[in-house]
């Protein structure tokens, strides 16, 4: 193997254990095959996730601002291709074919790219992985030669994309391991909101408390999971939130804290959408202001009614003391009772107060304390 072959595959493998290294290694590969841009695609039901060189990434984020998955043909092909090789389009459609589709008409060839090489990563836990380089619409398509050289890499790109995927699992175990540490359960949410990765202080909490559901995570509490279902519904997932649990037996009124992954933590948690952490209710006295607006996300207004409410205020009083009006404070708690998915002044005194929270009258669905 040559000298310069050797040196990128030696930083293939180096990609694998420092994540931030794959969009430097994509852009060289691609170089080195006579295409513009490289990117490594993680798929799930809930869409996908990607690192890739500059222009790559760029690429497949205007396409996904389109919200036209329809659009993608060249996803499909991939994944039905059983064989360890890179394809083309000319593998699967004629150039006639390819006018036909949208993703090439519309988006690919008015920008200025078009054609593609990519390759399907077979994963042992299940996960869909593809590589895909593109290649400028006026430099022509990818020829034998480019091909062969990706096929010569692929046993490569394949090693190191499942090893980079196995590294993240344990840095998944190990992070919610110190969670242990520190007396707090905690799991990763995959990107289809299942348990990934779960400390024992979690663990022991199924399915008493929280149920690891074929289609995502569940809390054992019906009212609980209905809150959690709607935060994890698409695009509401992008800020933290906190969902209080009743006390069920054997176990305390907690309070679970949805942490999304952005950013940086995306370098630990490529392909999870979320830490839960469960925090168990055990103080007697009522929380500040300040805290209680943290953990629920509610406004400064509705944080001084909920600590109000819990310390035994009603909405007169209250009205009174903030110079607001008793619809106003009225307003301001069924906002709280929203965030908070309860329903009765006596189920917020409860949890704030880490005492038992009811359970739900079932002559008063729909009702809560503010009407």
């Amino acid at each position: 193997m040559p000298r310069g072959e050797t040196d990128l595959v030696d930083r293939i493998y180096e990609a694998a254990f420092v994540g931030e290294f794959w969009p430097a290694i994509l852009h060289d590969v691609a170089e080195e095959v006579g295409s513009c841009g490289g990117a490594l695609l993680d798929l799930h039901p809930d869409g996908m996730r990607w690192v890739g060189s500059k222009m790559m990434s760029d690429l497949l984020a205007d396409f996904a601002a389109l919200g036209r998955p329809d659009m993608d043909v060249r996803t499909p092909y991939g994944l039905a291709n059983q064989d360890p090789a890179f394809i083309t389009e000319f593998d699967i459609m004629t150039r006639e074919q390819l006018a036909a589709q949208p993703l090439y008409s519309e988006f690919l060839w008015p920008r200025g790219f078009g054609w593609c090489a990519g390759t399907c990563v077979k994963v042992p836990t299940g996960d869909k992985l593809l590589y895909t380089f593109e290649r400028r619409y006026d430099d022509g398509p990818f020829d034998r030669a480019a091909v062969d050289k990706l096929d010569a890499l692929r046993p490569h790109l394949a090693r190191a994309a499942v090893l980079s995927g196995r590294l993240e699992l344990e840095r998944a175990h190990a992070a919610t391991e110190m969670l242990g540490l520190v007396g707090l359960p905690g799991a990763v949410l995959s990107l289809s909101h299942r348990i990934a990765a779960a400390n024992r202080l979690f663990e022991a909490l199924i399915p008493d408390v929280i149920r690891d559901g074929s289609k995502r995570v569940a809390f054992s509490d019906p009212g609980a999971d209905a809150l959690l279902a709607d935060v994890l519904s698409e695009g509401r997932a992008r800020s933290m939130r906190s969902i209080p649990l009743a006390a069920r037996e054997g176990h305390p009124p907690m309070i679970a804290h949805l942490v999304p992954v952005r950013l940086a933590a995306r370098d630990i948690f490529f392909s999870a959408s979320a830490v839960l952490l469960i925090t168990p209710v055990t103080r007697r006295e009522v929380p500040s202001a300040d805290i209680i607006e943290g953990l629920f996300d509610l406004t400064p207004a509705e944080s001084r009614v909920a600590r109000g409410i819990a310390r035994g205020g009603t909405i007169q009083t209250l009205a009174g003391v903030s110079g607001n009006s008793p619809e106003t404070v009225r307003s301001q708690l069924k906002a709280v009772f929203m965030k908070t998915g309860l329903s009765r002044q006596a189920e917020l005194v409860s949890l704030l107060a880490g005492l038992h929270v009811p359970g739900p009258d079932p002559t008063a669905a729909g009702k809560t304390d503010a009407d």
